[in-house]
């Protein structure tokens, strides 16, 4: 396909995209089937059979995009092709019709669709048409367009923070132009650019493989579903674009290898550019705090509508029947109303859609990118935290600290100097060949627009070990012994390559001299880097410091493991540096064949010397961990380096505090004697337990029984998992997460923890790491703030405390007040003390402004000291919440609204007996007064109900402020849980009430009316009453932690 394209940013996401792997699987079919006619080329299918660049050769390939190998396209090029437009995909179209149906119809609004129409329904036909009814209904609409234009609001205003966070994300790549590696913005790649592939990376833009490692690998899963490895090739292997391997799609990772690529589709025409175009809007997924209040909602609606039903339903078989005149049609359906407004908390959806946009934005100022908000909720939950060590733990910026030969040991800092005070400098010759290898064994490169800064302020591509080797092979020099980084670029060619990765841990290249008119022994060289305890049994030679080549001895090799074990335990990375003279060796050969001929000659290398890299801990890494700790989550290193650095590291960021670490051997003893229990959810440490600590490495994680993982999961709080592959570092996640109900975060940033990343319940990325990492990840720390992570689990665990809050506020009142309203005007014959219209103006007025100030309290004292909530057992809702709410709020507060309904009545002399039980007695003459008296009567009734309600609901918000703290050590006016939203809440529903008691048109539509001073006064004794009992509550529960008392808190 020859036309030009545009390139993307593609759709970031731990969980993957269905649709568009549908439409892949599609495409990829109808490629194949054989067309007799031709078709729009605006057809995805045929656009994509038009591809043929997989069958051209690869001169073919240059000359129709006019570019070159190593030149790469020249700037003119560049500025012409740009006019094609930048590499990005355009978003899907979004579908505003079905948001504003959600908006509208979402949560509790269908409840009060169904109250609107019944209501218009009582005004005409029922009848007969009065102002009351008429009210109620606008009333009704109204609260359904507010809550829709809030829905939307906040949607909007989450969405905008979270597109504003996403793009800080740089997305970077590197490609070949005037003959320089340069990096530049993904979106900046034109057709023709010859892009620069190592593992790790996201393939920017659709591109045919021109150049490729023999180990060159694929992950295509985000657009296939597969989580297969796909060989890269430089040849065709299928005539269907979709299928061949010799073409690096748009979207999918280099997990494994370096290629050289040219790109021949941007941006909506790559071939996710079309399946996104395809496959339309993406779903909306409900995130886990909205799923569980969805199933709150359907729950409260059932029952709303079951009672509402229930109350029509006793009203024509009985009350219509035993007591006729006593409500008509069109009066029982409005009072039944309130059935259904009384179970709708219609604060709690604004509330939870209020806390998506606080969790956005304290995100976004800590410049973490959360891909999906319910992460944040899922990391309040984390009980295992896994954690990376190099760029994770670690800095990630990488120094050579020490130079090791068989017979003297270097300080970076000295070399020059010690060669220099030498009395012949050829003493310490080794430093050729170790500089050799350093630099030409090596996967990093330095970006050619920085080559003009120093060395170390330079911009490099790759692998953090690989950019130490780089910076200080560059920056040493030593003209004495002929050591020089520019020289030894132009003396010797690069043949062959066979880059690091996590199952080998080594790094081979093949090199040769150039311009050298007489082949001798020192012509080709093989070079190796990697782990010593891999390439010690490689070795039969050992290079000494003045270059002397002697018997790699026994003794040789314990010299270098002691100082291996020595540098490691200082928390050192250390490789050994290998090389092997080599006849001329074949070029041309196929790249399997090439790797073969290369292992065979991985055999008698001579040991040339160690290198000591340090990478310092951040500093924000130690208190992090405290913190995490502290909260009840045990933290693992799970890393693929040595166990002593690995053991070293870990004690000094916190994760190993005892002296004593227990070892395979430990676990074994214990599994042989643990008895196996019943369920696996039972595996976990106990909290009287003491701490023991244990290190293993990728061997021991082989060779595990599922005895020995519940010995490890069920008794060790402090692990080490050292020398690991990506797929055991994602089978120890795995193993972690079938016991002890355990949710499971893993940190990482490179392309082995991707593996592990995708298995997590969280995955967190950094920023700086690799794109596959980023890719597999949920959560990514932009600025590498490992202190972010106890950050987003305080917000996860405060969401659901604050969203439990509301929930235990808005029911005794919202709920149970009102409903035994409903329930003594249906069932003890007693004009309903409430009405419809106070109900409604209750529920979206008066309860929304006191709970949305919940949503925006403080994290209590033991927040992060708390254990972490377990996911599948602890709910937002269980039957210690339905006690508070229906038999100690709830019981406190609707029986205060009843005595004050019944003291006013008794004042106007209708003492008790003559309020309840009338049915349709009450009427013009009862006990001797008028039809208006009595009404009158009812109106101000209801009335101060309502203020009784409304005014006690003031004590329930101080009450539910705090789980378990006294008011007098953290209150909503000073200190640091201060909150005056709940001030603003409670005088703005106190405003509210008199706005509805004393407005011209509310007492002339809705039959509200003034009262008197003394029930304005009285229901704030009944607030402090709620709040000094639930003040008694929290006392004995502080106190006897262990009492019945304490067994019930919520």
């Amino acid at each position: 396909m020859s036309d030009t394209t545009h390139s993307p940013e593609s759709p970031s996401g731990k969980e993957k995209d269905y649709d568009v792997q549908i439409e892949y699987r599609t495409l990829s079919g109808r490629v194949e089937e054989k067309q007799t006619t031709s078709k729009s080329p605006q057809n995805s299918a045929d656009a994509i059979r038009n591809i043929d660049v997989h069958l051209l050769s690869v001169d073919e390939v240059y000359s129709r995009y006019s570019s070159h190998p190593t030149v790469g396209l020249e700037l003119a090029a560049v500025r012409y092709r740009e006019r094609d437009g930048k590499n990005i995909i355009s978003p899907p179209p979004t579908v505003y019709w079905k948001k504003l149906l959600d908006y509208v119809f979402g949560g509790f609004n269908f409840l009060m669709w169904i109250s609107f129409i019944l209501t218009v329904l009582c005004y005409e036909p029922l009848g007969p048409p009065e102002a009351f009814t008429l009210g109620v209904a606008v009333l009704l609409i109204l609260v359904i367009a507010v809550s829709a234009g809030f829905y939307a609001l906040v949607d909007w205003n989450a969405n905008r923070i979270m597109k504003s966070i996403k793009s800080l994300i740089a997305h970077e790549a590197a490609v070949i132009r005037d003959g320089n590696q340069q990096i530049i913005k993904a979106a900046d790649i034109v057709v023709g650019d010859i892009a620069v592939l190592n593992a790790g990376d996201r393939v920017p833009a659709d591109m045919r493989v021109m150049q490729a490692s023999s180990d060159l690998r694929f992950d295509r899963s985000l657009l296939t579903g597969e989580s297969e490895m796909v060989p890269g090739a430089l040849d065709a292997t299928s005539d269907n674009a979709l299928e061949t391997r010799n073409l690096a799609l748009t979207s999918t990772f280099v997990v494994q290898g370096t290629c050289h690529g040219l790109v021949f589709a941007t941006g909506d025409r790559t071939v996710m550019g079309r399946l996104v175009k395809m496959s339309g809007e993406t779903k909306f997924k409900l995130t886990t705090i909205q799923r569980e209040l969805w199933f709150f909602t359907k729950v409260i609606s059932c029952v709303a509508l079951f009672f509402f039903c229930l109350s029509i339903l006793l009203y024509g078989v009985w009350l219509r029947t035993s007591y006729p005149g006593y409500d008509t049609p069109s009066s029982a359906i409005v009072n039944s109303i309130g059935c259904l407004t009384a179970f709708v908390p219609q604060g709690l959806p604004i509330c939870v859609a209020l806390s998506l946009t606080v969790v956005a934005r304290r995100m976004a100022k800590r410049q973490v990118l959360v891909k999906n908000l319910a992460t944040i909720e899922t990391l309040g939950c984390m009980s295992v935290l896994c954690s990376d060590k190099t760029g994770t733990l670690t800095a990630g910026k990488m120094m050579v600290g020490n130079i090791a030969f068989l017979n003297d040991v270097f300080c970076v800092e000295e070399i020059n100097e010690r060669v220099t005070k030498a009395s012949d400098p050829a003493v310490f010759s080794a430093f050729k060949a170790l500089h050799q290898i350093a630099r030409l064994c090596n996967g990093a490169k330095f970006d050619a627009t920085t080559n003009h800064l120093s060395v170390q302020d330079r911009t490099t591509k790759g692998d953090p070990t690989d950019t130490a080797l780089l910076r200080f092979s560059e920056a040493l020099s030593i003209p004495e012994l002929g050591v020089d980084a520019i020289t030894l670029q132009q003396d010797y060619q690069k043949k062959f390559e066979l880059p690091f990765n996590s199952s080998n841990k080594w790094m081979l290249s093949v090199v040769s001299k150039v311009n050298t008119a007489e082949k001798n022994a020192e012509s080709n060289w093989i070079l190796v880097k990697g782990a010593p305890d891999v390439l010690f049994p490689s070795c039969d030679s050992v290079l000494q410091s003045d270059g002397t080549v002697v018997k790699l001895t026994s003794r040789a090799r314990q010299t270098f493991t002691t100082l291996q074990e020595d540098w490691s335990s200082r928390g050192q990375r250390v490789l050994m540096l290998c090389r092997k003279p080599i006849e001329e060796i074949k070029t041309g050969l196929p790249q399997n064949d090439m790797e073969d001929l290369v292992y065979m000659e991985m055999c008698n290398l001579t040991l040339v010397g160690l290198i000591g890299i340090y990478d310092p801990p951040r500093p924000d890494v130690l208190p992090s961990i405290s913190i995490i700790r502290q909260a009840g989550v045990r933290v693992f290193m799970v890393t693929g380096d040595f166990k002593l650095t690995a053991l070293a590291i870990a004690r000094q960021v916190g994760i190993i505090t005892q002296h004593v670490v227990d070892t395979i051997q430990d676990v074994r003893a214990a599994a042989s004697e643990k008895v196996s229990l019943k369920d696996d959810y039972s595996i976990k440490p106990f909290d009287d337990d003491p701490i023991r600590s244990l290190v293993l490495t990728g061997e021991d994680v082989a060779s595990l029984t599922s005895l020995d993982w519940n010995v490890i999961v069920g008794a060790y709080t402090e692990i080490v998992f050292a020398r690991t592959t990506p797929d055991q570092k994602m089978r120890i996640v795995e193993e972690i997460k079938a016991r002890g109900d355990n949710t499971v975060a893993v940190t990482g940033d490179g392309v082995n923890d991707a593996p592990a990343l995708k298995a997590a319940d969280i995955g967190v990325a950094m920023g700086s790491g690799s794109d596959v990492a980023k890719e597999a990840a949920a959560l990514i720390l932009l600025k590498n703030d490992f202190a972010s992570i106890p950050v987003a689990m305080e917000m996860g665990r405060l969401v659901f405390d604050n969203l439990k809050k509301v929930t235990l506020y808005l029911m005794p009142a919202g709920s149970y007040t009102q409903f035994m309203a409903v329930v003594a005007n249906v069932l003890l014959g007693m004009q309903i003390p409430m009405s419809a219209y106070q109900q409604v103006a209750y529920s979206i007025s008066n309860d929304v402004v006191m709970s949305i100030s919940l949503m925006y309290e403080k994290p209590e004292w033991d927040l992060m000291q708390r254990k972490p909530r377990n996911a599948r057992t602890d709910r937002l809702t269980d039957w210690r919440f339905f006690f508070h709410i229906f038999l100690f709020y709830g019981l406190m507060l609707w029986p205060c609204a009843m005595v004050m309904w019944f003291l006013y009545m008794d004042q106007q002399g209708l003492s008790f007996y003559k309020v309840i039980l009338t049915f349709n007695q009450w009427g013009d003459g009862w006990q001797g007064y008028t039809l208006d008296q009595l009404n009158h009567f009812i109106n101000v009734g209801q009335c101060i109900y309502y203020v009784t309600m409304a005014i006690g609901q003031c004590g329930t918000l101080l009450a539910v402020c705090n789980r378990r703290v006294s008011i007098l050590h953290s209150n909503p006016l000073w200190g640091p849980s201060r909150n005056l939203l709940v001030l603003v809440g409670m005088t703005g529903t106190v405003l509210i009430c008199v706005v509805n008691l004393y407005g011209p048109g509310f007492q002339r539509v809705f039959d509200t009316a003034p009262i008197p001073g003394m029930f304005w006064g009285l229901p704030f004794t009944f607030a402090l009453g709620i709040l000094l009992m639930d003040e008694t509550r929290k006392a004995i529960v502080r106190k006897y932690p262990k009492s019945f008392i304490a067994w019930l808190a919520w």
